[in-house]
C-alpha cells in the first residue's frame, strides 16, 4: 500500500478534471482530461491506469492523444464492466480521482517502409498516436479499420489524416468493404511488400492477424488488452508467455512480437473472471 500511495504522489496530476466529452455510441466515449504532466511526457504506446473514485477498480487505458498546450490527454472508454460504466457516465466538470502513468514501454518507432496497422473497434483509439508516429518517422502507413457494423467505426478521420491509405471493414457490410480485418490485411500483402505489421484489437482478432502475417513472413507487433491491477509489475495479473517467456504486458510492453505470443493462453485467462463480472455488473452502480 505504502509503494502504491508513493507511486501516486510522484506521478499523477492533481486535477484529473473532464474538459471534453464525446459520445461515439452507448458504449463508447471520449474523454479529453487534464493531466498536464503526462501530456508533457507520454509517447505512442504509454498507457495509464485509471480509478475512477474511492470504490472503484484500477482499470488499464492507452492514451490516445495529448494535448500539451492544453495540458490534457485523450483516452477512449469502452462501457465493458462496472468501472468502466462509471467512468463513461461521468460528464465535463467532473474529476477521476486518480490517473496514473504514463506507464508500459513506448512504441519502437523508426522508417521501416510500409506499415500495414491493423485495428478492430476501440482498438483504433490506442493505434492513433502509433499511426501518427509511424508517418512522422516517414513510413507508408496504410491503415485497416474493421468493426461489426458502421457504427462501431471510431476516429476514422483522425486516422486519415496520418494514413496514406484507410482500408475500413465491417462485418455486415454496412461501411466499407465487407469482411474481417484479415481480409483488409491479405489484401494489402497480395499487392505490395509489407515490412510491418501492428495490430491492436480484441485478443482473437490480434490472434488472426498474427496468423496471418506469420503465413506470409512479415514481423508484426500486438499491442495486448491482459487484465492489470496495479500497472507496476507487482500485482502479476498481465502475464503472457511470450516466447516461452512469462511477461509482464504492464512493464515489458504492452507491445511483443505477435508471433511469439501464446494467444490462446491470454484468451483463456481473460476469461476467467467473466462470470464474476457478469454478476457484478447486475448491481446497481
Amino acid at each position: 500500500m505504502y509503494f502504491w500511495a508513493h507511486f501516486q504522489q510522484n506521478t499523477i496530476d492533481i486535477m484529473n478534471k473532464i474538459v471534453k466529452k464525446e459520445v461515439f455510441s452507448d458504449k463508447v466515449v471520449r474523454l479529453d482530461i487534464e493531466a498536464p504532466l503526462i501530456a508533457k511526457s507520454r509517447k505512442a504506446g504509454h498507457f495509464v491506469m485509471v480509478k475512477v473514485d474511492e470504490h472503484g477498480e484500477r482499470i488499464p487505458l492507452t492514451i490516445a492523444s495529448s494535448d500539451t498546450e492544453k495540458g490534457t490527454i485523450t483516452l477512449v472508454v469502452q462501457n465493458v464492466g462496472r468501472s468502466s460504466a462509471k467512468l463513461c457516465k461521468l460528464n465535463e466538470g467532473d474529476v477521476i480521482e486518480h490517473v496514473v502513468g504514463p506507464l508500459g514501454k513506448a512504441t519502437h518507432i523508426e522508417n521501416f517502409g510500409t506499415a500495414v496497422c491493423a485495428c478492430g473497434g476501440v482498438g483504433t483509439a490506442p493505434m492513433l498516436p502509433i499511426v501518427e508516429a509511424l508517418k512522422k518517422a516517414g513510413n507508408k502507413v496504410i491503415t485497416v479499420l474493421a468493426a461489426r457494423t458502421k457504427d462501431l467505426i471510431i476516429l476514422e478521420e483522425q486516422i486519415r489524416q496520418y494514413s496514406d491509405e484507410v482500408i475500413v471493414m465491417t462485418d455486415d457490410g454496412s461501411y466499407g468493404k465487407k469482411g474481417l480485418v484479415t481480409n483488409g490485411v491479405e489484401e494489402i500483402i497480395n499487392r505490395e511488400k509489407v515490412d510491418i505489421c501492428v495490430t491492436i484489437g480484441p485478443a482473437v482478432m490480434m490472434k488472426f492477424v498474427s496468423l496471418l502475417t506469420k503465413k506470409y513472413n512479415v514481423p508484426t507487433v500486438a499491442s495486448l488488452n491482459t487484465i492489470m491491477v496495479d500497472g507496476t509489475g507487482m500485482c502479476g495479473a498481465c502475464r503472457v508467455t511470450v516466447g516461452g517467456q512469462t511477461k509482464f504486458v504492464c512493464v515489458d510492453g504492452p507491445e511483443f512480437d505477435a508471433h511469439q505470443v501464446d494467444f490462446d493462453q491470454m484468451i483463456a485467462r481473460l476469461g476467467a473472471y467473466k462470470d464474476i463480472e457478469a454478476e457484478d455488473n447486475c448491481k446497481a452502480i
